[in-house]
């Protein structure tokens, strides 16, 4: 797969050089400018992703490898904690329950007499 996507964007970067010579040969001609300056930048684009073909997958989406590894450390902490108070007897978590409650409310008093 990585052997297919670096062979897309080099033969993508190649047609992106060749369709900015054109590009640049119709911004030379007066006449032919208004074609050239849009096809500039349809080879900027074509540029942008041949590069991001060359490159793996978390260098090109970070946002969406972080998210994906975020979920799954999610999860991961989720499961721990269910195993660690599975271990709690029910009273002892109404205990520490009722404790943090109890802290809460004081923080919420102080807060609002200040």
């Amino acid at each position: 797969m990585r052997v297919l996507r670096a062979l897309s964007g080099a033969l993508l970067w190649i047609l992106a050089s060749v369709l900015g010579l054109v590009a640049v040969l119709l911004c030379v001609t007066v006449v032919l400018l208004p074609l050239g300056i849009p096809l500039l930048m349809v080879t900027r684009r074509l540029f942008a992703t041949s590069i991001r073909l060359f490159l793996p997958r978390g260098a090109a989406h970070p946002l969406k490898t972080s998210a994906d590894a975020s979920k799954s450390a999610a999860k991961d902490a989720v499961a721990g904690l269910g195993d660690r108070l599975s271990n709690v007897t029910g009273s002892d978590a109404a205990h520490t329950a009722r404790k943090r409650l109890k802290k809460g409310a004081k923080r919420v008093k102080k807060v609002a007499h200040a």
